[in-house]
């Protein structure tokens, strides 16, 4: 007999829900949006594969539920199931878009330029970590020069700037240090 009133109460109340909907009351939106949106993002996150663009899809989902609940027909089959329906072909929709397909590629450039930095960073910390080793093999006035061009990326005619003198001191004193550290290595 409980069983019986439960589902004579769902029916009543899906009922209720669908009028609202149909006369476009923003609380019948609501409660449509509290009730079926965990279930209705859970289907569409399993077939799109990814949180955000589930998420953008869901939305879609309410706005065609909304725009388009004069269609409903509750001889065909609860207001769950049509819903479903339309969650999961606008889902398929979404996976066939040129928009999700450019979305996927520039991802995969992204996680490639990634992988990239990622990589320089670690093999310039390495030749840093060797090199710095070297640089104490060389004079004082050396150093100053190969760090400000080589660790810091000043230019040749700005590390002359910064240790005040002349441009081609700076070159004869990089050319030297590039000497000795070949005989080093």
């Amino acid at each position: 007999m409980d069983r019986i009133l439960n589902t004579s109460k769902t029916i009543a109340e899906e009922n209720s829900l669908i009028n609202l909907l149909k006369q476009k009351d923003k609380k019948g939106f609501s409660l449509l949006y509290e009730n079926y949106a965990p279930t209705l993002y859970g289907v569409v996150l399993r077939i799109v594969g990814n949180k955000e663009v589930a998420e953008d899809t869901l939305q879609e989902v309410f706005i065609k539920i909304w725009k388009h609940i004069e269609q409903y027909n509750a001889t065909k089959g609860t207001l769950f199931t049509w819903m479903l329906n339309i969650a999961r072909n606008t889902s398929i929709d979404k996976l066939r878009s040129k928009s999700y397909k450019k979305m996927l590629y520039d991802s995969d450039i992204e996680a490639l330029q990634e992988q990239i930095s990622d990589g320089n960073k670690a093999e310039e910390q390495t030749d840093r970590i060797g090199i710095s080793e070297l640089l104490e093999h060389l004079g004082q006035n050396q150093k100053d020069v190969i760090d400000l061009i080589y660790f810091e990326g000043f230019t040749q005619a700005e590390a002359a700037d910064v240790l005040d003198i002349p441009l081609g001191t700076v070159k004869t004193r990089i050319r030297t240090a590039i000497h000795s550290l070949r005989k080093l290595i």
